[in-house]
Order: structure tokens, then sequence, then C-alpha cells
């Protein structure tokens, strides 16, 4: 199967990147979202990164336009996806709300037509039965922001074909990505597991009076050689993001382990969501909206 359009249902962080690399790679792509105001931000967004790119010399100011053109901006959900090939749903991190997208997408997508989630931890068996093509779901699993980040999961469950999988990974090499294949589904998958677990053993430690939060993130840095800390991460990525996952997490497994904590419900309650908001675990001089 060749992959010719593409289409990204999600405009918002992780979204109108997705689609970018998809317009780069030679797609033609369409970037889908209920809010048109997502999307003029997300075009916004896009032309200065883009305007960046070029002045770094990374890519041409033909290149820059010719992306541009391929790219297209919709409110409307059947205009997106009615004769693409290949759909990434890059929405909130929420079962019910990425059923009930799947389930529109069978009903106004090709037959042929390839769906893959954006999810950070829900596996795609827990969507695929909301269509009546589960050998053609699977995971596209992009880190953030995906037009830095240079890896994607790709991951098959039992009800995926071996051709969905293998397009999967070939539009991942097109954009230019590491794909890395996970043959059985996991929930969280690999990288996000292990992240996980030092940001619950981070929580633990903080909750438990050991060390302030900067501390925690202090140690981390210097002594793990880590980039930024497990709370200046979880600033970065969004709280609402990973208590979401740590929630959904919960409700699969019911370990009050896997339950999130004490903090990022409070957090939550808050608003205090992270840079998106200005004031996560940390204050930042203005709100970064997604």
């Amino acid at each position: 199967m060749t992959i010719e359009k593409l289409a990204v249902v999600g405009a918002g962080s992780m979204g109108h990147q997705i689609a970018m690399l998809g317009a780069l790679a030679g797609y033609e792509t369409k970037l889908q979202d209920i809010s048109q105001e997502s999307l003029e931000k997300a075009e916004a967004k896009l032309a200065g990164i883009m305007d960046k790119w070029v002045k770094k010399e990374k890519i041409s100011q033909a290149t820059r336009e010719e992306a541009f053109s391929r790219l297209h901006f919709t409110t409307e959900l059947e205009e997106a996806v009615s004769d693409t090939d290949l759909v990434i749903e890059a929405v909130v991190e929420k079962l019910d709300v990425k059923r009930d997208v799947f389930a529109k997408l069978d009903e106004c997508a090709p037959s042929h037509t390839i769906f893959a989630t954006n999810s950070s931890t829900i596996v795609s068996s827990l969507i695929a039965d909301a269509t009546s093509r589960p050998e053609k779901v699977c995971n596209m699993h992009f880190f953030f922001p995906p037009l830095v980040m240079d890896c994607v999961e790709v991951v098959k469950g039992e009800h995926t074909s071996e051709e969905t999988a293998a397009v999967a990974m070939k539009v991942c090499e097109e954009m230019n990505r590491t794909a890395v294949l996970l043959q059985k589904e996991i929930s969280g998958f690999i990288a996000n597991r292990i992240l996980f677990a030092i940001q619950k053993e981070a929580m633990s430690l903080y909750e438990g009076g050991y060390a302030d939060y900067e501390d925690i993130d202090k140690i981390v840095r210097k002594a793990l050689n880590h980039p930024i800390g497990p709370f200046e991460l979880m600033d970065l990525s969004g709280i609402d993001v990973g208590y979401y996952v740590m929630q959904q997490q919960y409700e699969e497994t019911g370990d009050p382990k896997d339950r999130p904590s004490k903090t990022l419900e409070e957090k939550m309650k808050a608003g205090e969501l992270g840079r998106k908001t200005g004031k996560g675990f940390y204050t930042y001089d203005s709100p970064v909206k997604s």
C-alpha cells in the first residue's frame, strides 16, 4: 500500500507538528481540529518554526513554501479524511474520546485507510473495535516535540496486520524519523514505562519529604546526566497529560501504585498544568498555549 495523503486529527502540541512532518515528507496533509482558533494558532506556530529553520539553513525557503502548499487546515472531519490513506489521531489522552473519534473516522474514511493513534500510553486494541477495520489500526507514538524528537514507537497489536505495521514504519522513515516496532502491546509502551518509573519514584521521594522537587531535579541532572529533571519534564510535557496517562493505567490495572499522586491531583484542581499555564511545579514568565 502506498501512502500519498495524510490526515492528522487534533491540532494541539503534538498534532500540528506531526502534520508538518507529513508535509515536509511530501504527503498531501490535512490537519483537522474542531476549533478554528486552535488551527490558526497551529498555523502561526508552524510558520514561526519553519522561519527559524530557514534562518538556520535547516531547510530552504523553497522547501518551506512547498511544505505549506501541501498542508491544509480544516474544522470538518469528513473533509479531512474522505480521501486520505492514513489518519494519525492526536486528541486528548482519554479513551472514551479516542474511541468516539475512531468510530467517526470509520464512517468518513475510505475502506483502505489506515488509522493510527498517537496515544502515549493507550494500546490500540482498546480502540480498534470501535471501527470495522481493526486490522488497519495501530499505534504511532511520536515524542514531544515531534519536529525535534527523532523517535516513533510503532506498536503492533494482535489485531494489527503486518501490512499496517509495515506502512506505519515506512511513513516514519519518509518523515525522517527513527521508528521502532513493538511486536506486542503493553500500556505505556517502552520509553514512557521507563520514564513513568522515574517520575513515580521522584514523586514518592518528594511526597515523603526526603528532598524538595528542585533538589530532586538537580540530583537527576547532575548525578544521572539527564538534560532536565523529572519535575521539570512534567511541567514541559503538561501535568494534565501525565495525570490522564496515570489515570488510564489505573483504570486498566486497578493497581493503587498506578493511580495519580495526591500532588498531581492538587495541581490538576488548581489548574497548574506546567509551562502551558505559566505554573506547574515551577513558575514561568508567561503561559505557553498549546
